[in-house]
């Protein structure tokens, strides 16, 4: 990535480890390292791992990293009475990583408990106190009955927790009290009540879905000189697919133009150079699905004017638009869009081909859940991180969110497809079709969310739903895919700006952020000019 993130991205490789990686078969077998009377591990010699992905081991200082996911499973804590853990790991040294997340088999199974962690910082050696890890997660994801859902590869997983550059986890479960579980109940599916539970108490503790894991995410780093993701964003004045696209039944898949048809495209006014390079087949189809915007290549999008926009859009929409729509649009102003070229994206983790909804009827907002430790030049690199946490560990076809925001207000294209095209996303489970998902970065359960965070998402709404003529102050009739709040098949009357919680019972997008979503509705309202 360019120059200005090289420095700051958050998962240098100065302190690689070149560690002996244990094989396969020694997964199973956990030392135990000792503990200080401080209570601080001591570093082990043990790294029982293997690697999901497609980058090997750290041997020493890379300037370019593709990323890379080291898969642990979770074991029985027979001697951890002391905090109830039943699962766990036991303090031990790793490849670096940057985010953490503890991954099932069965994504229809929610994990009833909780899971803590603790880290060893890279730089300095020194360990975290325990962190919770946000365990309802399982309401994200693709639709019931969707390909994507259907495909086989999906799995359960908690949130993603970012802990910046580490080199040593430990790691405990927590099951919920169950007192109607009976006493011979294998929490664990090990088939030994003893060793799951540590012999005591087994009937106490609810199931545990089956074949837990803790995954480490190492986001890699992007090509020096670029993009600026973390920069502050542009002050606001105010359509090509790629290959083999698909569509879910009853929705459109839109044409796809080759991307040597955007080569020649002319650089929309403000519009950054393109990086020079060898581009991938992926990466160009991903950069042409923009075309229609920026030229092949480019790492952001533009703000435009408010005029410029609604030329834009006439443009965008050609006869589709009638005569009164062309004469005055409610469209808000363009706002600057970090592509994924611009943080980076391996285009090689995601499926191929883009799917598309028929339009855009709301726009559903959420928080990562991924903790608020980060400093805005490393967005991207949480991004990235949630990019191979989404595609490797949760079986996505791609990053679930369709844009994310920082707490900068930067704005960032999520799943590929087109930043002005409905692309479906994977984020409001019984709610992907006709919608679109903004994640902002952070957890905002009891933390605010910042007033330029807030700003963004009412800039990107009042520009998004602008182009399919939505209203950010009215309610629009959405039909259920099925969840746990709505049956599938329903319908139901959704505000324009929903939270995750609107359409799912779950406490996304935390309640800090979700209290100022009527803020968002009218200023994206203003931005339209109604």
């Amino acid at each position: 990535m360019r120059g200005i993130l090289a420095s700051s991205i958050g998962v240098t490789c100065a302190a690689a480890l070149a560690l002996p990686l244990a094989p396969p078969a020694a997964a199973s077998v956990s030392s135990v390292s000792s503990v200080s009377s401080a209570g601080t591990p001591a570093p082990v010699a043990d790294v029982a791992t293997r690697t999901v992905g497609t980058a090997g081991a750290r041997t020493g200082a890379r300037a370019d990293v593709p990323g890379s996911t080291q898969s642990l499973p979770l074991r029985p804590l027979t001697r951890d009475r002391a905090s109830g853990a039943v699962l766990g790991l036991t303090p031990r040294t790793v490849r670096t990583f940057s985010l953490l997340g503890v991954v099932w088999e069965d994504p229809s199974v929610d994990l009833h408990g909780r899971v803590q962690v603790r880290t060893r910082a890279a730089s300095t050696g020194d360990w975290t106190d325990w962190q919770d890890v946000e365990t309802h997660y399982t309401q994200h994801g693709a639709d019931p009955d969707s390909s994507e859902a259907a495909s086989g590869k999906a799995r359960g997983a908690t949130a993603p927790l970012w802990v910046g550059e580490s080199d040593g986890v430990e790691v405990r479960v927590l099951p919920e009290p169950d007192a109607g579980e009976p006493e011979d109940v294998d929490p664990v599916g090990t088939g030994s009540d003893e060793d799951a539970s540590g012999g005591e108490g087994a009937g106490e503790v609810s199931t545990l879905p089956a074949g837990m894991r803790l995954d480490l995410v190492d986001p890699g780093e992007a090509e020096p000189g670029e993009s600026a993701g973390g920069a502050e964003p542009q002050a606001e004045l105010g359509e090509s697919g790629g290959p083999e696209p698909q569509a879910e039944p009853g929705e459109s898949a839109e044409g796809a133009e080759g991307a040597e048809g955007a080569e020649g495209a002319e650089p929309a006014e403000g519009a950054e150079v393109p990086r020079t390079g060898v581009m991938t087949a992926a990466a160009k189809a991903a950069s042409a699905a923009n075309s229609a915007l920026v030229p092949l290549g480019a790492t952001e999008i533009p703000s435009l004017t408010a005029e410029e926009t609604r030329e834009e859009l006439v443009a965008l929409r050609g006869t589709g638009l009638t005569e009164q729509q062309q004469a005055k649009p409610y469209i808000g102003p363009r706002p600057s869009i970090v592509t994924r070229r611009g943080w980076g994206a391996d285009e090689s983790l995601r499926e191929k081909s883009f799917v598309y909804t028929s339009k855009v009827k709301a726009a559903f907002v959420h928080h990562t859940a991924s903790g608020n430790s980060y400093s805005c030049s490393q967005a991207p690199s949480l991004i990235r991180g949630f990019y191979r946490y989404h595609t490797k560990s949760l079986g996505w076809r791609d990053i679930g969110y369709n844009f994310l925001v920082d707490k900068c207000g930067r704005i960032y294209e999520g799943r590929a497809g087109g930043v002005a095209k409905p692309v479906k996303g994977a984020h409001t489970m019984g709610f992907n079709s006709k919608t679109t998902g903004i994640a902002v970065i952070g957890s905002y359960g009891s933390k605010k969310p910042s007033s330029k965070a807030v700003k963004a998402v009412a800039r990107l709404t009042a520009w998004k739903l602008g182009l399919h003529g939505m209203n950010p102050k009215k309610k629009t009739s959405l039909t259920s895919g099925g969840g746990n709040l709505y049956a599938k098949g329903k319908k139901v009357k959704m505000k324009v700006i929903s939270g995750h919680r609107d359409g799912f019972n779950t406490s996304c997008p935390g309640g800090k952020l979700h209290k100022k979503l009527g803020s968002v509705r009218s200023k994206a309202a203003g931005y339209q000019g109604r």
